[in-house]
């Protein structure tokens, strides 16, 4: 009589077929909108304002189970910790990890930092890419007296523009055209070696794919996971290599593009891991196509108005100089002249491995030229054509394997606070180009003082340190063929087992 009891109440209190577990998965369609929402809020409440919305969100909404912080270290790679839900409540400002375990952080003798969460950046990610009941946060690391880490350069680069915008009202806005290839199998950096290169999904060119081969479904499926997260994609297309791929999202702040970039890669290479596929982010990872690049589009404003824009361009005394070049402002000629002016030493900070350094030819459209350029794509910096709202500066240098914290750090200090470009009125002007392969662009960077300034000398030795332990196992003349040595020591695809043979 007993068990028949226990019987009966047991199927009274689950139904047939009931689902034992009912954690929060959102339609695409939902997710963009409460993405959007999140976006527009990031810059009209302010931080506190941000925190209390969230916690509360989060301790009302039951099917949530964790929160993904995510943090980057000072060579790019993308760290990820899963907190449970009520923990993360309870102890948000009192979350440690082993600094001395992520590449390029704290020694094995100072150990733990701290984590500070960016409450405004919270992103509702679409379940079959993320798994269930999840939302990602971005996180600030924190040395051990809660002081910004000098090394974060996402912290780096938030304390800089905060003191921008409260000492000049001056706001920096980016977005990142991030090319990638689409290659057989998953881990296929890993596998390099042992499958004799990589093998493309795909043998069409620049917007050329069947409506339904892999390389569009990939970029399908990217793509809707993209707008759901509220990327704001505006255009999705194969390149012009071979299984190329490249997925355009919206201008916004600085830090947020930075997030979106690193976010973009993640989602890129998880879709292709379902497909049975590797999304890389190698600069050259095939010779004798073009490679990939990070174009970097990047404006200035103030109270509301691109001020890297000016109508009519320059005044007639200069016109002449800067033909063709029209619609900049003084600032952001300055700001070009710079950049140009330091190019080479801070060149590391752009193209950070040994790979990047074979994207770099102009024979396919590569940017190794140290000159600006409307029209010429072989130039580091091109001016797209603009108006008062999109008139930009857009760095073509830029390799997607970089650090794009680091990357726009590096780029917006060198244009407000490096030394202009000095021109030689009675001289004709020299063509400049950028270091050709990393050992040389290492040499410049550790020698610029430059560098040591705006970086700090200790992240400076830190990270050439990291760069030359990568180039000492790839010969300097790089050759017609890619080594394994520069895939299979790559900072972002390499794992723990490879880098401990070091």
């Amino acid at each position: 009589m007993y068990y028949d009891v226990a019987i009966i109440l047991i199927t009274t209190a689950m139904p047939e077929n009931a689902p034992l577990k009912t954690f929060l998965e959102i339609p695409y369609d939902e997710l963009e909108k409460l993405n959007l929402e999140a976006k527009a809020l990031q810059s009209s409440y302010t931080p506190e304002a941000l925190e209390k919305k969230y916690r509360d969100y989060l301790t009302k909404e039951k099917q949530l189970k964790a929160v993904t912080l995510c943090f980057t270290d000072i060579e790019g790679r993308f760290h990820m910790l899963d907190y449970d839900k009520k923990y993360l409540l309870e102890s948000a400002g009192n979350l440690t990890f082993d600094g001395s375990s992520i590449r390029g952080f704290s020694a094995q003798s100072e150990s733990d930092l701290w984590l500070s969460v960016d409450w405004g950046s919270i992103v509702w990610l679409p379940s079959d890419v993320f798994g269930s009941g999840k939302v990602a946060m971005f996180a600030d690391v924190l040395d051990k007296d809660k002081t910004p880490y000098s090394a974060d350069f996402r912290g780096q680069l938030k304390a800089y523009l905060d003191a921008l915008k409260k000492k000049q009202g001056i706001s920096a806005f980016a977005s990142a055209e991030i090319e990638g290839f689409l290659t057989e199998g998953v881990d296929a950096e890993q596998n390099y070696r042992k499958a004799g290169g990589f093998t493309l999904v795909s043998t069409g060119g620049y917007y050329h794919s069947r409506p339904l081969d892999r390389l569009r479904q990939f970029i399908d499926a990217a793509a809707e996971a993209e707008r759901a997260m509220g990327f704001q994609n505006e255009k999705d297309h194969p390149e012009v290599a071979p299984s190329q791929f490249e997925l355009n999202f919206s201008y916004t702040n600085a830090i947020r593009a930075c997030d979106q970039i690193q976010l973009y890669k993640l989602v890129s290479r998880q879709v292709a891991a379902k497909m049975g596929l590797t999304a890389t982010f190698l600069p050259k990872p095939v010779a004798g196509v073009n490679g990939s690049g990070m174009h970097m589009n990047f404006s200035l404003a103030k109270a509301g108005k691109n001020i890297f824009y000016k109508k009519g361009g320059l005044p007639a005394v200069t016109r002449a100089a800067q033909a063709g070049k029209d619609g900049l402002s003084e600032l952001a000629w300055d700001f070009i002249s710079r950049v140009l002016n330091h190019a080479s030493e801070i060149c590391l900070s752009f193209n950070s491995s040994v790979n990047s350094y074979r994207r770099l030819d102009p024979h396919f459209e590569a940017p190794n030229q140290i000159k600006v350029s409307p029209y010429d794509r072989g130039s580091m910096i091109r001016i797209p054509i603009g108006n008062e709202r999109t008139a930009r500066i857009e760095f073509r240098s830029v390799a997607p394997d970089s650090n794009p914290y680091l990357a726009v750090f590096t780029l917006l200090r060198t244009g407000l606070e490096g030394k202009k470009l000095a021109r030689d009125k009675d001289k004709r002007e020299r063509v400049r180009f950028l270091p050709d392969n990393i050992h040389d662009a290492i040499r410049q960077f550790k020698a610029s003082e430059f560098v040591g300034k705006i970086l700090g000398e200790e992240n400076k030795q830190k990270y050439a340190s990291y760069k030359q332990a990568a180039a000492d196992r790839s010969p300097k003349e790089l050759g017609a063929i890619v080594k394994s040595s520069e895939i299979l020591f790559h900072h972002e695809v390499t794992n723990q087992v490879l880098w401990n043979r070091f």
